[in-house]
This record gives structure tokens, C-alpha cells and sequence, in this order.
């Protein structure tokens, strides 16, 4: 056994050596999930206009893109890659659908073709990662050059606004009697998707043991290089979906729609827990991270405070996070180098 593994199995059963209410509530997922509510009662309190129904509509609506895309970046950075490309597919994917539409495809075929790019996109970083043995950040880093690239060579500096109006209604539509924009379907359903896949499947379980230990992963039978591959699919194919949504929301295709918007998936996968060295990760802190940031983010624009603050606020969260779990770590590390209390041999063996 390699000492990659050897480390790895310690920190397993350490981590459930702690009593299950512990392991459940006591967890960096469950503190997002507390200052989400914390951060949301004083918004709803003290700033004005945050209570309206319409406030939570456009939250919704500003935060789906990142809550679709984040699933798939959350299993594939708990495998230790990442991909930096996706913000990039989600042009793309505006792109195809705009220039196909505008040369008369229905609009139907042009969304098909733009999530079939996605599928394309995330085989290739795919392949690339797994089949050449490239690092998923360079990769990544150039197909996000790539997919721009494309995205802006086909549409230049121009703008297909020219969308079918039932499309682009249903959008930026609520569920009936609510303010709860209809986006929320496909996500919870991704959502669900991605839960059972990611915590109740060998395939997750996978996912799991390759974050930890890819020697490891491998000695049990996981797959480790169809694993990698077929999350960078996902992650194509869902941030293709978001470009559709991306487009039809503002009614308008252009070659830098979603620029940055890696950089907000990748910020809240981490702020929600999953361990940029893989082998840690919930989802519900993921959810709950995106939401924090969007429910922030919302209350400090209606609190006049400018963008470039509310840029540093969010930094800054994301950097506090990240330090606490790291003395966390070293707290766990010193505690288990220092061992349990002195017992007396006649206490430990009454």
C-alpha cells in the first residue's frame, strides 16, 4: 500500500470515528448552511426591498447557471480535477444556438445542436485528461481559450436577439402562484440526479475513492479513467444547458455571455466544502454556498453597495473559508499525532 493510500484510509476512519450526530452536524457543510440562514434573516430584517417576492424571483433567476453547473464541477473537483472551461461552453453553447436559429432551424433543433457541442466539449477535455494523460487544469485552461474562441469567431461582435417568444417566456416564467421561476424544475431534478448518483451508487462511491487515493481506487476496480471521462460529459452537456437557459433568459446570443462565470462555479463549489484536493465534498454545501452568494450578493446591491465590494465581500468569504478548514485540518492532525488522554492500564481494561 502506498503512503498516498495508507494516508488516505487513516483520514477515512478518523472521519468516522466521530459519533454520527457529529458527523452530520458538525461539518463545514452544515456551518454554510447556518450562516445561509443567518446572512438571509438579517437581509430580510434590515435591507429594504430584500422581503419583496420579486427579490427572491431574480435571485433565483442570477444564481441558476452557477447551481446547474456546479453539480457536475462538485463530483468532478472531489476526483481532484477540475475544469476551468465551462463558463467558456456556456457561450459556446449561446453561440450555436443563436447562429442556428437566426439561419431558420427551429428553435428546438438549435438547442439540441448546442447541448450535442457540450457533449463534444466535455469528451474532449475528457480524452485529453484521461486517455492522453494531460492535467485537467492546463486542459481546461485551454479549452476555455478554445471555446471563446469559437464562440466569438462565429458571432464577432454581433448579437442574435431574434428568439422564439414562448421560449424566451418560459424562461423567465413562475410557477404558477409562486415566485419561484420555473428554471427550479430542471435543477431539482439535476439535483436529485446527481445525489443519488454521487452518494447511493458504486459509481459515486468511485468518485469518492479516486479523490482519495487513485492507486487505491484502482486496486478496488473503480474505473478510475471512464469515471473521469464521463464527468467531464456532464459537466459539458450541463453547462451547454445553462448557455440555452443563459440565452433565452436575456434574449441574446453573444460570444462573451457567461465570461467569469467559472470562477463563480468554482468559488462556491469550494466555499461549500468540497476539498480542492478531492476525496471531500457534499452537495447540500454546494447548494448551499451558491445560494449564500447569491443571497449576499442580491441584499448588498439593494443595500447601494457597488459591485467591485461586493466582489472583495465574496472573496474574502471564500478566503476565510478556506483558512478555517485548513486550521481545521491541522487541528485533526495535531490531535491524532497527540493521541487520546492518559488512561491508567487498570481504567482502560476495567
Amino acid at each position: 500500500m502506498t503512503a498516498t493510500s495508507t494516508t488516505a484510509t487513516t483520514r477515512v476512519i478518523r472521519e468516522h470515528d466521530r459519533p454520527l450526530w457529529h458527523r452530520v452536524l458538525v461539518t463545514r457543510e452544515m456551518a454554510i448552511i447556518a450562516l445561509l440562514a443567518l446572512v438571509a434573516i438579517v437581509a430580510l430584517t434590515t435591507v429594504r426591498g430584500f422581503a419583496q417576492p420579486i427579490t427572491l424571483n431574480y435571485l433565483l433567476l442570477d444564481v441558476a447557471p452557477i447551481l446547474l453547473i456546479a453539480l457536475p464541477m462538485a463530483l468532478i473537483m472531489v476526483t481532484g480535477e477540475i475544469d476551468l472551461s465551462v463558463g467558456s461552453m456556456v457561450g459556446l453553447a449561446s453561440v450555436v444556438t443563436g447562429v442556428l436559429t437566426q439561419a431558420g432551424a427551429p428553435f428546438e433543433i438549435a438547442a439540441l445542436a448546442a447541448l450535442a457541442v457540450g457533449v463534444v466539449g466535455g469528451a474532449v477535455n475528457g480524452f485529453l485528461v484521461t486517455v492522453v494523460g494531460l492535467p485537467s487544469l492546463a486542459v481546461t485552461i485551454g479549452t476555455l481559450a478554445l471555446f471563446r474562441g469559437l464562440a466569438v469567431g462565429l458571432l464577432g461582435t454581433t448579437a442574435v436577439t431574434d428568439f422564439p417568444e414562448m421560449w424566451t417566456d418560459l424562461a423567465k416564467a413562475k410557477i404558477a402562484g409562486t415566485t419561484i421561476p420555473y428554471i427550479t424544475v430542471p435543477f431539482l431534478v439535476l439535483l436529485v440526479i446527481f445525489v443519488v448518483l454521487l452518494h447511493f451508487t458504486p459509481f459515486g462511491r468511485g468518485i469518492y475513492a479516486i479523490g482519495l487515493s487513485k492507486d487505491a481506487a484502482r486496486f478496488s476496480g473503480v474505473h478510475v479513467e471512464r469515471t473521469k471521462f464521463i464527468l467531464f460529459v456532464l459537466a459539458g452537456v450541463v453547462a451547454a444547458f445553462a448557455g440555452i437557459f443563459f440565452t433565452l433568459r436575456f434574449g441574446s446570443a453573444r460570444g462573451d455571455n457567461a465570461t467569469g462565470l467559472e470562477l463563480q462555479v468554482i468559488a462556491a463549489v469550494v466555499l461549500g466544502g468540497v476539498s480542492v484536493f478531492g476525496g471531500r465534498g457534499q452537495l447540500h454545501g454546494v447548494v448551499a454556498a451558491v445560494l449564500l452568494i447569491g443571497v449576499l450578493s442580491s441584499a448588498l446591491r439593494l443595500a447601494n453597495v457597488t459591485s467591485d465590494v461586493i466582489n472583495i465581500i465574496t472573496g474574502g468569504l471564500l478566503v476565510a473559508s478556506v483558512v478555517a478548514a485548513s486550521l481545521l485540518a491541522w487541528a485533526q492532525r495535531l490531535r491524532a499525532k497527540t493521541g487520546p488522554p492518559f488512561r491508567s492500564t487498570a481504567a482502560s481494561t476495567s
